[in-house]
């Protein structure tokens, strides 16, 4: 049934009126014309509102029963028998214009064009020409920017956001608004805190952002029927690989060539785009623009064919960044001619160009014997494959799995709930102390507020009224938004001044702010970035806050009489010693970019309706440190000769602001050892080489390594007085051998206890998968000697011997 927007009916009602109101003017009246206007504006809207209710997709035997009689559109047939049916009918011209993001499909098969390129970080969006919004379906839900959600350190909470984002996608393209083919996640690692980018990224930590991205591939992938062979939509893992340089002082991604080590790409770089394949079993690669060690991925057969294809398996397509083969022949130029690129990148293991090079060029490539045609099959098998797996040639989807889907089921209650319920459990307190001036009662800590307590609340800074902002960058239309000033409203009395025209903030309004702070019972600053500070292509060059903010933070905390709350939105970290060394500033919460319902989100963490559990997924460095460190250094570890001191909380040795895994709540919790070994031992074969010699480390590929696992519980106990969520770190720290990290994370639990409850967190550890290290020419081993496991302040000594 055709549902007609409200949009629709108040042209019709205008072209009511215009008519009653040209029967009583002349015939040389101007509403002859306005009345066409209006009728061409009616029929445009009828017309695009007719097409987004029909989804694109192929053999649509309803319309061409002729089609049923072609393999490809036998859907009873396994995907190979139907590829490869699909392939062998297609004329050459007619496979390079299917190596393009825009698709121009096979006509006279009944293979429409397709658009590959849509985008869901975090949440369906509009980066991309595969999705649209219009008055059907004016947006969808927004989910909190990746960084935030990935603080929740909570992994069925990434699946879930996943799931919903799918469902929304799918319901969408049911109306012709969006496509099948999602290029997200992002699980590049947010190396260097400069990255404009590292927004988009779970953070720092490989195990983090590992876990992140394999959750949010099953979430968007994964059918309700369980069918593993189908794909609800298709996910895409990027930007492979040690992609994290976009612009700095004049430096550009498009011409960067990151110098690794093997013993970095393979502990660092490689383990979350290896974990997207192995444990989400994700549908495709992106590879990046930048060169790794002076190849540029999207031309490197032993990244592409030898690795994500031939060691990892995937079972899917590899897609360029956009225009990413036209950035190898003109910017970096790597290759001579546009025909060699071609050859280069699709030889290389290629199979889809976001861009269109591939369809300009492979035609004279093949025939300057350059490259096979059957190497444009293998590419077209794997592109087709993925489409087959998600239903796109199985006729009409509205008759398929998922096919009841539509705007009824995007920005339901319920997605919009969960965009609120992922910002309050990213959230992080950094800072929560003892407000030494009178308010609240006697030992009153900063947060929470109590609404009952406060008659005005002063709400300053450049995002307190923050709606766009808090999407950060691939985001969507939204389903509506609530800033920070509209949630604390709520529930007490507000007066508002920006303090600043924008986060740049060039010249501060410190005076106005300061008269509205000392008049308030408590103060709510609400500072930090948006996507002019740090996005894709700007990276940063200095990690303090921007412009005066610092001055107007301190001079409104100098005046103030109650608490001061400071709240940071941002992507990145910052150097905010000043404001974690005042006094006078009482709690910090970093909100992320916290999507949607960001504002309800904060207000709730501030007056005490979310007991804050979010933790860093990154390290907040100071500025010293991006003073002396060179954001293109890609080196992981430290080099005491050059005074270099590394990156990450894994080999940084230099002091930090607040440091990965910090975070506060307000209830404390206990941890008790219940189960752990102390020595572990690792059978060798008769005559092994260890066992007549001093081995440090044994290789985790011989079979002695193998079935080596055990287990570590551990007792928590909320001493708080109101329920709250607690992740349980377990960290490493082995021997001091291979350059090893100074410890890394080998799990983490996420546990909701009632006030004064006890819980239990449960670690399986493989000895191989979790104790190993990599070593210098990226061979992964385990030590033999003394692992010292951590959680929190608790430590175990661990020995494994041979």
């Amino acid at each position: 049934m055709l549902t007609i927007p409200h949009s629709l009916i108040l042209y019709a009602e205008v072209i009511q009126k215009t008519k009653t109101q040209m029967a009583s003017h002349s015939q040389h009246s101007v509403f002859p014309c306005f009345f066409f206007i209006l009728l061409c504006h009616f029929l445009l809207n009828i017309a695009r509102l007719v097409s987004a209710q029909k989804p694109v997709f192929a053999c649509d035997v309803d319309s061409n029963p002729g089609l049923a009689n072609y393999t490809f559109c036998d859907k009873s047939l396994d995907i190979k028998t139907r590829v490869d049916d699909l392939v062998k009918r297609l004329t050459l011209e007619e496979k390079i214009g299917c190596l393009g993001d825009a698709s121009v499909g096979a006509g006279r098969l009944g293979i429409p064009k397709y658009e590959w390129w849509s985008e869901a970080l975090h949440g369906v969006s509009y980066t991309g020409p595969g999705v649209h919004f219009n008055s059907l379906v004016p947006g969808a839900t927004s989910f909190p920017q990746v960084i935030l959600t990935a603080a929740s350190f909570n992994e069925s909470l990434f699946e879930t956001i996943g799931k919903v984002v799918s469902t929304e996608a799918r319901a969408m393209y049911n109306v012709g608004l969006a496509g099948l083919t999602y290029w997200s996640p992002n699980v590049n690692i947010f190396r260097d805190p400069r990255w404009g980018r590292g927004q988009e990224t779970p953070g720092e930590d490989p195990t983090l952002t590992s876990k992140y991205g394999a959750a949010y591939v099953r979430g968007l992938q994964q059918r309700d029927d369980g069918d593993k062979d189908r794909l609800k939509v298709a996910s895409c893992c990027k930007h492979y690989t040690a992609y994290d340089v976009d612009n700095w002082k004049g430096i550009q991604r498009y011409s960067f060539n990151a110098l690794v080590t093997q013993q970095d790409m393979d502990d660092t770089f490689q383990p979350p785009f290896e974990t997207c394949i192995s444990e989400g079993n994700v549908a495709s690669v992106m590879c990046s623009y930048n060169q790794v060690n002076g190849i540029p991925t999207c031309g490197d057969p032993k990244l592409l064919a030898g690795t994500i294809r031939g060691k990892w398996n995937l079972n899917g397509y590899i897609v360029t960044d956009c225009d990413s083969l036209e950035v190898m022949f003109d910017n970096q130029h790597y290759t001579k001619t546009p025909e060699e690129t071609i050859a280069l990148s699709l030889n290389s293991g290629l199979d889809l160009n976001c861009g269109s090079w591939l369809q300009k060029y492979t035609q004279s490539a093949i025939q300057q014997g350059l490259v096979q045609e059957s190497v444009i099959d293998r590419a077209l098998t794997n592109n087709f494959a993925t489409l087959m797996r998600l239903g796109f040639f199985d006729g009409d989807p509205t008759k398929l799995p998922y096919g009841n889907l539509g705007p009824k089921d995007v920005c339901t209650p319920a997605n919009q709930e969960l965009a609120r319920e992922a910002a309050r459990q990213g959230i992080v307190m950094l800072k929560n102390t003892l407000v030494s001036k009178t308010f609240q009662g006697a030992n009153s800590y900063g947060l929470p507020l109590s609404p009952s307590s406060i008659k005005s609340l002063a709400v300053i800074g450049p995002n307190a009224n923050a709606t766009h902002t808090m999407l950060g960058n691939y985001e969507g239309s939204p389903c509506k938004y609530v800033s920070p000033l509209q949630g604390l409203a709520v529930s007490v009395s507000t007066v508002y001044q920006a303090g600043c025209s924008d986060v740049s903030c060039g010249t501060a309004q410190v005076e106005e702010a300061k008269k509205i702070a000392a008049g308030a019972d408590a103060v709510v600053l609400v500072m930090g970035s948006d996507q002019s500070i740090e996005r894709e292509s700007l990276d940063r060059n200095d990690i303090t806050l921007p412009g005066q903010q610092a001055t107007l933070i301190t001079q409104v905390a100098s005046v103030s009489k109650g608490p001061v709350i400071l709240v940071i939105m941002s992507g990145g970290g910052w150097d905010i010693q000043f404001a974690k060394d005042d006094p006078n500033i009482h709690s910090i919460l970093w909100v992320g970019f916290p999507g949607e319902a960001g504002g309800a989100a904060i207000a709730d963490v501030i007056f005490g309706l979310h007991n804050p559990s979010g933790r860093l997924p990154m390290t907040w460095y100071p500025q010293a440190y991006v003073d002396k460190v060179p954001m293109t250094n890609m080196n992981m570890r430290p080099d005491p000769a050059t005074g270099y001191p590394g990156r990450t909380y894994r080999f940084y040795t230099g002091p930090t602001i607040y440091k990965f895994g910090d975070g506060l709540s307000y209830s404390t919790y206990e941890h008790s050892l219940m189960e752990a070994p102390q020595t572990i031992s690792i059978p060798l074969a008769e005559g092994h080489f260890c066992l007549s010699s001093n081995c440090l480390s044994v290789d985790t590929d011989e079979q002695s390594c193998s079935n080596s696992s055990f287990n570590v519980h551990l007792k928590v106990k909320n001493n708080g007085n109101m329920p709250g969520s607690h992740t349980v770190f377990l960290f490493s720290t082995p021997p001091s051998i291979h350059n090893a990290p100074q410890k890394h994370l080998l799990g983490f639990q996420k546990l909701h206890l009632i006030a004064q409850a006890e819980g239990l967190a449960k670690f399986s550890v493989d000895v191989c998968k979790h104790l190993s290290i990599v070593d210098e020419l990226g061979k992964r081993k385990v030590a033999v000697g003394k692992h010292v496991l951590h959680v929190g302040d608790l430590k175990h000594s661990l020995t494994v011997r041979i």
